[in-house]
């Protein structure tokens, strides 16, 4: 239960300070979360889509994108770095508008520098539709008071 009410604060956090996720993702929701892992899911509307009348592979990006900073905050970090790398592979259509995506992400590796996530979007049928990978430099989010790294996640990993 920490681990989903941390990742939900961390989600204010970004809703309240930044400028991108507040206007595309502000309907997104966390829906459950512990160490390593997190789910979530949007309901696609107009924004959130091509001139096809489909979702957007920039939107899925943006959602890799906060994923993965979600995902390093399921393992305490409330600084949760900066991007290094973000890589999305699009595999079918995500929907349309009145559909959800719903999405998985794990930090697959967590260490003192760097951290690496990969998160999955699937339909309302359960097929998956996109993949992708997130890599963030956390040298510096270690040292944010808020964190509660103690609480949530074993000691980070050595080398990296």
């Amino acid at each position: 239960m920490a681990a989903v009410k941390f990742v939900r604060s961390v989600w204010e956090s970004f809703r309240a300070n930044s400028g991108l996720e507040p206007r595309l993702l502000d309907g997104l929701r966390v829906t459950a979360a512990r160490p390593g892992t997190v789910n979530f899911e949007l309901d696609i509307k107009k924004e959130h889509t091509n001139r096809l009348n489909i979702l957007h592979g920039g939107t899925l990006a943006c959602m890799t994108d906060l994923g993965g900073s979600l995902a390093v905050a399921s393992r305490g970090l409330f600084a949760t770095g900066v991007s290094t790398d973000l890589s999305v592979t699009y595999l079918a259509s995500g929907g349309k508008i009145g559909d959800v995506i719903r999405a998985e992400v794990t930090c697959d590796k967590f260490g003192k520098t760097l951290a690496y996530t990969s998160i999955r979007f699937m339909n309302e049928q359960q097929e998956l539709v996109a993949r992708g990978s997130h890599t963030k430099f956390v040298a510096l989010a270690w040292k944010d008071p808020q964190n509660i790294t103690e609480e949530l996640s074993p000691r980070p990993e050595s080398s990296n």
